[in-house]
């Protein structure tokens, strides 16, 4: 074998150095575990950002919401601040910072994810998506989310009639409150973070997200039945500091967009393969399981239907709210 000469090492020291020194790396929070369907996607995103860059953007994941503290508020406003290079988190949330994204989650207004994923592609989608640079943020996607369902430590649930006085942590959001309170629940906005102390000590009853939530949360532990009620919808923000974005070259933008569209079909297809699984799971760890009836979801869907006006008040824009229930009749 032929040995390099200094000159020869020297020059590949070199190349090694100007190729590290060109390599960045951005921050990607995320609020749920590692096993959560929204960390796995994360760190599918990242996967796809490195090979589309040959390794110069690295993507670093952090799940649980460690680089904002838990507290999902406070991370939009670091996001827009500049001290988190990237966030995930719910539409639901950021529907605090621009009511709009409460359209989404009118209950019972989507029959399923495939028409939740077509209206956060159509033009509904992307005006949601521009919006959030009114709050200092640059949206890279939004991506569907499985509908949600209940759980709790009490008792099945079939009836709105089975929620009266129960105290049900919901999102920091009035539609959770308005939809849930007009069934006689207790509803109890909390940080996700503080969801497993809270029903392990009974200070609430139960909680309601995808199914994969109680799954990677190990809610199973404190929570003894799980009702499939689909009542739901939300979605999650691919958010980014503007400015970060902006200092990136070209190339590298493109590929955090190009991932982030691709990392969105592989979510559903992921999320929609581990609905099975996470139910086998709930109940292999104890869990009752119940899915709601067409007969008793009527009840629940008659709930909602009486509220419209007031959830169409939420959203605060009534344009908006129109444009959306036109989506929802023709698609």
């Amino acid at each position: 074998m032929k040995k390099l000469s200094i000159r020869g090492l020297l020059a590949i020291g070199a190349l090694l150095s100007a190729s590290i020194a060109h390599a960045e790396t951005l921050t990607l929070s995320t609020p749920d575990s590692d096993t959560s369907e929204i960390t796995l996607a994360a760190n599918k995103f990242a996967e796809l950002v490195s090979s589309k860059t040959n390794g110069e953007l690295k993507v670093k994941v952090f799940p649980n919401g460690t680089l904002y503290g838990g507290d999902p508020s406070a991370g939009v406003k670091q996001l827009a601040g500049g001290s988190l290079d990237l966030l995930l988190n719910s539409t639901s949330l950021y529907a605090t910072f621009n009511p709009k994204f409460t359209a989404i989650a009118i209950p019972y207004q989507f029959r399923d994810t495939d028409q939740l994923r077509a209206y956060l592609d159509s033009d509904l989608g992307q005006e949601l998506q521009t919006d959030l640079s009114k709050i200092g943020i640059k949206g890279l996607d939004l991506w569907s989310r499985p509908l949600r369902q209940i759980t709790n430590s009490k008792l099945p649930i079939t009836s709105p009639a089975d929620l009266k006085g129960m105290k049900l942590r919901v999102p920091n959001n009035p539609l959770w409150v308005e939809f849930f309170g007009a069934m006689g629940a207790a509803p109890t906005p909390m940080a996700f973070a503080e969801v497993y102390n809270a029903l392990q000590l009974k200070v609430v009853d139960g909680q309601e997200n995808p199914l994969n939530v109680p799954v990677s949360a190990k809610l199973y532990e404190v929570q003894k039945y799980v009702t499939i009620s689909n009542h739901i919808a939300d979605a999650w923000v691919v958010g980014m500091n503007p400015a970060r974005y902006e200092r990136l070259d070209d190339k590298f933008k493109t590929a955090l967009n190009e991932a982030a569209k691709e990392t969105e079909a592989w979510k559903a297809a992921n999320d929609a393969a581990d609905i099975a699984k996470s139910l086998a799971t709930l109940q292999a760890s104890g869990m009752q399981v119940n899915e709601l009836t067409g007969d008793q979801r009527k009840a629940f869907v008659e709930v909602a239907a009486g509220l419209s006006e007031k959830f169409s008040a939420l959203v605060k824009d009534k344009s908006f709210s129109d444009r959306t229930r036109t989506f929802i009749t023709t698609n």
